[in-house]
C-alpha cells in the first residue's frame, strides 16, 4: 500500500467486535450492520471518540431532517449509507498531496515530534525536558499505522487540551464530558440514537477542505460561519502527518489552530453560573461518576432556571423514542489543567421520570449530599481536616449507588413517592453508619474517656476522647431522624416530616 493510499471512507479501518463476539475491521459504511456490537480500540477513549466520528459522519452525510424522517428510518441500510458516504472519499485521504483528514491544508515546517504526541495522555515536550512524566507517559508509539493514527488524530482534536502557547484546545475544551444515548441493539441502534436533526453538507464544509483559519490576532469561527457539522470536524490543532514506509513516524505541529466560540456540541452537556453568562462545556471529575454528578448531566435538574442543560441528543431521546429505555454512555478525560488525570466511563440509566417522580428524584440527590457533609462532620473526633475525610464522603455516595438506582426503579415502575423516600434513607443511614463506625471503634478503647482539665481548671485540646465520638455518633444517627440542619434540609429535600426544633428554655 502506497503511503498515500489510506482512505478514511473506502478502506475498512474501524476494528470492532460483533454481537456473537466475531472481531473484524470495517469502513464506516459498515457501522450499519446491525451484527456488530462495539468498536474496538486498544483504548477506551479512542472507542469513545469512534463513536463521536461515526455519528459525525452520519450527520455530515445522511442525517433525518426531522422525527418523521427519523421514525422513517428504523432498520440500518448500509447501501444507502455507503452512497451518501461517496461524496466524502475525496476529503478523507490521511496522507498524501491534496487535503488530508484534520489536518492543516498546507504543508507545515517545523520539527517532528513522535506520534505518540496524539495521544492525550502522553507526555509533552516540556515534561519531558524536565523528566516530569510521572503521570503521563513518553516514547510509548514511536511508530503508529495509518488506522491508528487515523483514530488518535481525531480524538486529539475533538478533545485537545491546553497544550502551550497558541496550541488551541478542542470547541468544548479540554477533556470533555461526553454522553451518549445508548439503547440496546449494539452499534447502529447507538449511532442513530445520537444523530442530530439537519441536513447533509458538502466535503467544502469540512475546515481541512479550505485555507485554515488560524487564530492569531483573537480571531475566532462561530457556529454561524461555517455548517453544524463542523462540530464534529473541528480543527484547534495545526497537524501534519509524516509517513515512513506505510507508518506515521511524526507529527509537525504549529501553533494558532482555528479557535472556536459560542458552538453548541450535541453531545456534550453545558451549564453557566448566572442567566448573563455563556453556555460553558461540562468536563468530569476524576473517579466514579455516580448520581451525585447526575444533575445537568442525565437528569434534567436546574434546566428549567436556565443554568443546565444536558447534550442535545440526550434531550431528544425521549421524544424520539416515545419513552423506550435506554442507558447513557458518559465518558472523558479529567484534566487537571494540561494533565490527564483518568478516563472516565461510565452507564447510568436513562431518565425519564416527570412531575412529582422527577422531583422525588433530584431531592433524593439533594438528600445525599446533606447526609454526606453530616458524615463528614460527624468525623472531626476521628479523621483529621481535609483529604482524609473526603474520602469517606464519596465512599458514601460510591457505596449507595446500587441504592440510589434500585430507588430511580421504583420510581419508573410507579411505586409510592414517600416510600421511596423513607427507603432511601434508611439505606443512606446504614451506610453511614457502617463507614462511621469502621473508622470510629478501632482503637476506641485506648482513647481517654474524657477531657482532663488542666491546673487551670480548662480542658486541655489534645486527642479526641470516647465521649467526642459517642456524641459524634449520637448526633449522625440523629440527623438521619431529621435533626439538625443537614437532617432537617435532607428530610426537607424528601418531601418527608421534619421534627419541630426544641424551644430554648427561658432563662
Amino acid at each position: 500500500m502506497r503511503d498515500d493510499s489510506f482512505n478514511l471512507v473506502n478502506n475498512a479501518w474501524i476494528p470492532v467486535v460483533d454481537k456473537d463476539g466475531t472481531r473484524r475491521v470495517i469502513a464506516p459504511w459498515q457501522m450499519a450492520d446491525d451484527a456488530i456490537l462495539r468498536p474496538d480500540w486498544p483504548r477506551p477513549d479512542l472507542n469513545i471518540a469512534c463513536l463521536e466520528l461515526l455519528i459525525g459522519l452520519v450527520f455530515l452525510a445522511d442525517p433525518p431532517a426531522d422525527r418523521r424522517d427519523w421514525h422513517g428510518r428504523p432498520s440500518p441500510d448500509p447501501g444507502r449509507l455507503r452512497a451518501r458516504l461517496a461524496p466524502f472519499v475525496p476529503a478523507f485521504d490521511l496522507l498524501g498531496e491534496g487535503p488530508r483528514f484534520m489536518q492543516d491544508r498546507a504543508r507545515i515546517e517545523g520539527d517532528a515530534s513522535k506520534p505518540d504526541m496524539l495521544f492525550i495522555d502522553s507526555a509533552g515536550g516540556q515534561t519531558v525536558r524536565n523528566n516530569a512524566d510521572l503521570m503521563v507517559w513518553r516514547d510509548r508509539y514511536p511508530a503508529l499505522d495509518p488506522a491508528l493514527a487515523a483514530m488518535a488524530l481525531y480524538t486529539l482534536q475533538a478533545h485537545a487540551p491546553s497544550g502551550g502557547a497558541g496550541n488551541r484546545t478542542s470547541m468544548r475544551g479540554g477533556g470533555p464530558m461526553v454522553t451518549l444515548v445508548q439503547p440496546e441493539g449494539g452499534l447502529w441502534s447507538l449511532i442513530r440514537a445520537n444523530v442530530p436533526y439537519g441536513t447533509s453538507a458538502t466535503p467544502e464544509a469540512l475546515p481541512w477542505m479550505r485555507p485554515t483559519i488560524t487564530s492569531e490576532g483573537g480571531k475566532q469561527v462561530f457556529p454561524a460561519q461555517a455548517h453544524p457539522a463542523e462540530a464534529f470536524f473541528g480543527m484547534p490543532r495545526r497537524l501534519r502527518l509524516i509517513a515512513e514506509n506505510g507508518l506515521i513516524t511524526g507529527v509537525v505541529q504549529r501553533p494558532y489552530g482555528t479557535n472556536y466560540a459560542g458552538w453548541d456540541h450535541p453531545l456534550t452537556p453545558y451549564y453557566r453560573l448566572k442567566l448573563t453568562d455563556e453556555w460553558l462545556p461540562k468536563h468530569p471529575r476524576a473517579g466514579l461518576f455516580g448520581y451525585r454528578g447526575w444533575l445537568g448531566v442525565i437528569v434534567a435538574g436546574e434546566e428549567d432556571s436556565g443554568l443546565q442543560r444536558r447534550a442535545g441528543t440526550l434531550r431528544a431521546w425521549h421524544d424520539r423514542s416515545g419513552g423506550k429505555t435506554a442507558r447513557v454512555l458518559v465518558a472523558g478525560w479529567a484534566m487537571d489543567n494540561m494533565k490527564p488525570r483518568d478516563f472516565v466511563q461510565s452507564s447510568p440509566p436513562f431518565v425519564a421520570l416527570q412531575g412529582m417522580a422527577l422531583g422525588l428524584l433530584l431531592g433524593m440527590i439533594e438528600a445525599a449530599e446533606q447526609f454526606g457533609l453530616a458524615l463528614r462532620a460527624a468525623l472531626r473526633p476521628v479523621l483529621a481536616e481535609g483529604e482524609a475525610r473526603e474520602a469517606v464522603r464519596e465512599a458514601f455516595h460510591a457505596e449507595t449507588q446500587a441504592a440510589f438506582e434500585a430507588g430511580l426503579g421504583e420510581l419508573e415502575a410507579g411505586a409510592e413517592p414517600q416510600q421511596v423516600a423513607r427507603d432511601w434513607v434508611a439505606a443512606m443511614h446504614r451506610t453511614a453508619m457502617v463507614l462511621f463506625e469502621a473508622r470510629a471503634l478501632p482503637g476506641l478503647a485506648d482513647r481517654e474517656l474524657m477531657k482532663k482539665p488542666s491546673a487551670s481548671g480548662k480542658n486541655v485540646k489534645e486527642a479526641r476522647t470516647q465521649r467526642d465520638i459517642v456524641y459524634a455518633h449520637r448526633n449522625l444517627a440523629s440527623a438521619f431522624a431529621g435533626y439538625g440542619d443537614y437532617g432537617s434540609k435532607a428530610l426537607g429535600a424528601l418531601m418527608l416530616p421534619v421534627p419541630p426544633k426544641k424551644k430554648k428554655e427561658a432563662a
